[in-house]
């Protein structure tokens, strides 16, 4: 092939990742491209994204239709310049090839131990009348004279094969000559193994993946599932399975951040273009927390307790109108001041909702935050990000009525922005204490925000 002429692999994903679906092309053949430009989405368990040209020139041909999954490495395309001729080579195929399963060989095992057969002068009619006590187990339940059988054994001699097949064939006919001998008890041998009767049979859930498709009826909509929603569906399964799941919840007077994100919020958008969203105030108050709570920052690994001085704080983001999650990572929060958490936050949001995030960037993380208060929801309880230990769930700002003590130290009614915060966390590490002393001090924090939070 021509130096010139360049091909468009499926780009490996993440170390995890064998495989990539190709959403949508984003140029067809024929279309001019640049270098670097935008030329196909693809979408894997980890995360959806763009896939660059790696040249410049024209889309010559493509070997993969939208909605297929192939391995990493397939060709995928073909970029060439202006009246290039693309070199004849295989396209690669269009789906990828599930491994052939090799074939198990079994070795069959002998129905009983054969016994060693006395010399009968070479005529095997000794041996033919050893039978082992299986054989003659059944042959007695059944009235069947063994000699009438016709063995398939060494030397004439009848298995237990045999000797069911005659059963199942039904009485002989009644011209059936007569027994030639007597039957000889056949010399002790091990009896057979008997197979232990199987358990009882119980419902095996079917994998998201694997369950048996159905015809839609009148008013559904059928549509395959992607391969991010099945990553998600297993993500979470996986986790109920592994952690003990408790939530706690506290609620948090605002009153104190209101005020100061109202301050900030004009001069962050005139100088930086940045918007100093709740979240931003909560995920560095949280950072700051977790320093005394190293355990919630951390995870079981196997029986290790792993604690970090360290947070890479996880930040859901919701895709594709709610058909889609993703959880991008701020590496080394703890070195981020308020401006810095504004704008990480923002900049992974705008890169995941875009497809411009890499794996390394939804990797490593220690601890998440998931904000559906956005939407106005004032309670939750989130499924944990595994491996971590803990998730924090963040809800609506609501106004409510709320008892203060005024300056003469009387209980009064007063109106307050309330932020309700949940915990969930797994049991097996965080007990319950730990995890109500996380959120008291959270809630401290942000109660009592001052410029040295900034």
């Amino acid at each position: 092939m021509s130096a010139a002429i360049l091909d468009v692999v499926m780009p490996q994903m993440g170390v995890s990742v064998s495989e990539g679906t190709v959403l949508r092309w984003l140029k067809q053949i024929g279309d001019s491209v640049a270098a670097d430009e935008p030329l196909l989405e693809i979408s894997t368990d980890k995360v959806d994204t763009e896939v660059p040209s790696p040249g410049t020139g024209v889309v010559q041909e493509i070997f993969v239709a939208e909605g297929v999954t192939v391995a990493v490495g397939t060709r995928l395309a073909v970029i060439a310049p202006d009246g290039a001729s693309v070199a004849s080579e295989t396209p690669a195929p269009e789906a990828a090839a599930e491994p052939e399963p090799e074939p198990v060989v079994v070795a069959e095992q002998p129905d009983e131990p054969v016994a060693p057969a006395p010399d009968a002068g070479g005529n095997g009619a000794a041996e033919r009348t050893f039978v082992s006590p299986v054989v003659a187990r059944i042959a007695a339940e059944h009235g069947v004279d063994v000699s009438q059988v016709p063995g398939t054994g060494a030397g004439g001699r009848v298995t237990k094969k045999d000797i069911l097949a005659f059963v199942a064939s039904g009485p002989p006919a009644p011209d059936a000559p007569p027994a030639a001998a007597p039957v000889e008890p056949a010399p002790p041998a091990e009896p057979e193994p008997v197979a232990a009767p199987a358990p009882p049979s119980e419902p095996v859930a079917v994998p998201i993946a694997e369950a048996p498709a159905e015809a839609a009826v009148a008013g559904e909509v059928l549509e395959p599932i992607t391969a991010m929603r099945r990553g998600i569906a297993e993500h979470m399964r996986k986790s109920l399975d592994t952690s003990a799941h408790v939530t706690s919840a506290i609620e948090v007077d605002m009153s104190t951040v209101v005020p100061i994100r109202q301050k900030l919020k004009q001069d962050y958008e005139a100088s930086y273009g940045i918007n100093p969203t709740y979240l931003a105030f909560i995920a560095r108050a949280t950072v700051d927390t977790l320093r005394d709570y190293p355990w919630i920052n951390g995870e079981l690994r196997g029986e290790t307790i792993v604690s970090r001085n360290y947070v890479n704080l996880g930040i859901a983001v919701e895709l594709a109108d709610g058909k889609g999650l993703i959880v991008p990572v701020i590496r080394n929060a703890e070195g981020l001041n308020l401006l810095g958490m504004a704008r990480s936050i923002a900049d992974l949001a705008e890169r995941s909702r875009t497809k411009k995030l890499l794996p390394d960037d939804v990797a490593g993380g220690t601890f998440t935050i998931t904000n559906p208060g956005g939407y106005g929801t004032f309670l939750g309880s989130p499924i944990i990000n595994q491996p971590q230990a803990a998730i924090l769930g963040t809800y609506a700002v609501v106004k409510r009525p709320w008892v203060i003590e005024d300056q003469k130290g009387q209980d009064v009614i007063a109106i307050r922005p309330i932020m309700n915060v949940t915990l969930t966390y797994d049991h097996r590490l965080i007990d319950g204490a730990l995890a109500g002393r996380f959120l008291r001090d959270l809630r401290d924090r942000l109660e009592g925000w001052g410029e040295e939070n900034y």
